[in-house]
């Protein structure tokens, strides 16, 4: 049987997919090559964001650190696979909010998979932080590829857990 490659949301899917990598892609071009974040170092932004340059050379919030070029391609490979295991669910469904959550982890895994061959490493520049009395946290330093990973997680989850569907809608769905 040959995988279905297009179905009733793959439009929509591609669209966003193209739309969420774009959006990654010129954010990380303007901020290392037009802001030069870099050379500029640590730039406040609000009281609790940052922009900082990092380099991410492992998974999320890099763990299992690769110098390696090998290694960045290995993970631009990986990360390549389960954005086409992630559309081959995408085009099989008949919801338009999964289709949203896919594409948006798709077209992050696919920017971050882009930096990795031609940066060596993801480029990350938004710093989360609370200061304050007694208290200096920073989150992880990330981008915008990450934002719609997360985004997309949250979407599935939403859709898969809490949403409500009519009495029978679920057992009839095609995924």
């Amino acid at each position: 049987m040959t995988p279905r490659l297009w179905g009733p949301h793959a439009w929509f899917g591609l669209a966003t997919v193209v739309a969420t990598f774009l959006a990654d892609q010129f954010s990380k071009t303007w901020l290392i090559w037009g802001f030069r974040i870099a050379e500029r170092g640590r730039v406040e932004v609000t009281p609790f964001l940052d922009l900082v340059m990092a380099w991410n050379l492992g998974i999320s919030y890099g763990l299992f650190p690769l110098e390696s070029m090998e290694g960045q391609l290995g993970l631009a490979a990986f990360k390549v696979v389960v954005s086409i295991l992630l559309w081959l669910w995408l085009v099989r469904t008949s919801d338009w909010l999964t289709a949203c959550g896919l594409a948006l982890i798709i077209g992050g895994a696919l920017g971050n998979a882009v930096d990795r061959v031609v940066y060596g490493g993801v480029a990350d520049f938004f710093s989360l932080h609370l200061r304050g009395i007694g208290s200096n946290f920073h989150w992880y330093v990330f981008n915008v590829a990450d934002v719609a990973i997360v985004a997309g997680v949250g979407v599935l989850l939403y859709e898969s857990l809490l949403r409500k569907r009519p009495p029978g809608e679920a057992a009839s769905r095609k995924e």
